[in-house]
């Protein structure tokens, strides 16, 4: 295996270089133009380097069905839970579509983009498919970087396009709206709950993994930090492992103190009942408990009879975070919303930021109807 050189002329004057093997043309996603003989030669050098120690062989083969199996065992306690699920998920997928025999090196573009043109035919959201093309992405990203099965170049998910959607427009929850929820919440569990997650902006999960060790009462902070499983703490980690301290309100400390007056002493858990606790733990026993699983039951059913009995329409547990994200958007830096509300990437942050409120939808209406109110008068025939 050798590193060549050549100079071009005519339209295109320069050089190319890349990598050979003797047998044929350049491999797949070595070869680069130069407009100098002197940058051509530098990264022929560059590629030699790596063949003379050993290092530039051909990856070895391996079939779609033997790395998706490897890479489920590999990528246990890497990622998280969800992640991995998601990778298994869209490989399986991908996995019956083109067949488990099919070396990945033999895996094209072409039959990245006729699969993605197979779900968006199957899957009745775009939104799910953009999802299964980044997965794919990474995960045959990792088929080059560490695992060597593929050269630089050969990812067939690299250059597909996600599908353009229909952003959907952020559910805000008025004050008003919350204080009918709150009143129509017959229990401190629920206030309490309702009032951390409109407050704080907290995840659902993030609520109910509360311990009473996370809460500083003193200071009216909330931390939210993963668990270690121990034989009174279930394992968990928060969305994008990352650790972080938000405020919560005078309502909210004054309800959570509530809680723990009625709590069972020395039961760790804020939200989590010591009933629902044992039959977690009997679950994991029987080996019918994953990461997934709902630590609450009937949340989603329960908020949503509150809902109905406080006349707020269209509402899910997540808006409540939403909301008050959208309400820290009004008054704090992109750079602290993304950090109190635990985006790793900031472009999530950012479409709070360009959302439009029913106010200024009618702080706008009242400009038109001033600008072509004066407009109008000029224009009126006298």
């Amino acid at each position: 295996m050798e590193s060549r050189f050549q100079n071009l002329s005519g339209r295109r004057n320069g050089t190319i270089a890349g990598l050979y093997d003797g047998t044929g043309p350049a491999i797949k996603g070595t070869v680069r133009f130069f407009k100098t003989r002197k940058e051509a030669e530098s990264y022929a050098s560059e590629l030699q380097g790596p063949v003379r120690s050993g290092n530039a062989d051909r990856p070895q083969k391996v079939t779609l069905h033997a790395f998706r199996l490897e890479h489920e065992q590999v990528m246990k306690g890497q990622v998280a839970y969800a992640t991995l699920e998601d990778r298994k998920r869209a490989l399986m997928f991908f996995e019956n579509f083109i067949g488990g025999s099919v070396p990945l090196s033999k895996i094209r573009p072409r039959n990245a983009e006729a699969f993605i043109a197979h779900r968006l035919s199957t899957v009745p959201s775009a939104a799910t498919v953009n999802k299964d093309i980044r997965t794919l992405r990474r995960v045959f990203n990792l088929a080059i970087e560490p695992r060597g099965y593929l050269m630089e170049g050969q990812n067939p998910f690299v250059k597909i396009k996600e599908r353009k959607t229909t952003v959907n427009e952020i559910r805000y929850v008025e004050i008003e709206e919350y204080r009918a929820l709150m009143e129509k919440a017959e229990s401190l569990w629920w206030r309490a709950f309702l009032s951390v997650a409109y407050g704080s902006g907290l995840r659902r999960n993030e609520i109910l993994h509360l311990t009473w060790k996370d809460v500083d009462f003193e200071n009216h902070m909330i931390k939210i930090t993963a668990k270690k499983g121990t034989e009174d703490i279930l394992e968990w980690e928060p969305k994008n492992r990352k650790n972080r301290v938000v405020p919560i309100s005078d309502e909210s400390s004054q309800l959570l103190a509530g809680l723990y007056a009625e709590a069972k002493e020395g039961f760790p858990y804020t939200f989590i009942s010591p009933e629902r606790f044992e039959q977690i733990r009997e679950r994991q026993r029987i080996g019918k408990w994953n990461p997934r699983s709902q630590v609450v039951n009937n949340l989603d059913r329960n908020f949503r009879a509150i809902c109905r009995k406080a006349g707020v329409d269209k509402c899910a547990v997540h808006d409540l975070r939403r909301s008050a994200i959208t309400n820290w958007a009004k008054k704090l830096p992109i750079q602290v919303v993304q950090v109190l509300a635990g985006h790793s990437d900031i472009a999530t942050t950012r479409k709070y930021y360009l959302a439009v409120r029913s106010e200024g939808l009618n702080l706008c209406k009242r400009v038109l109807e001033r600008y072509f109110g004066e407009d109008a008068e000029k224009l009126t025939p006298k």
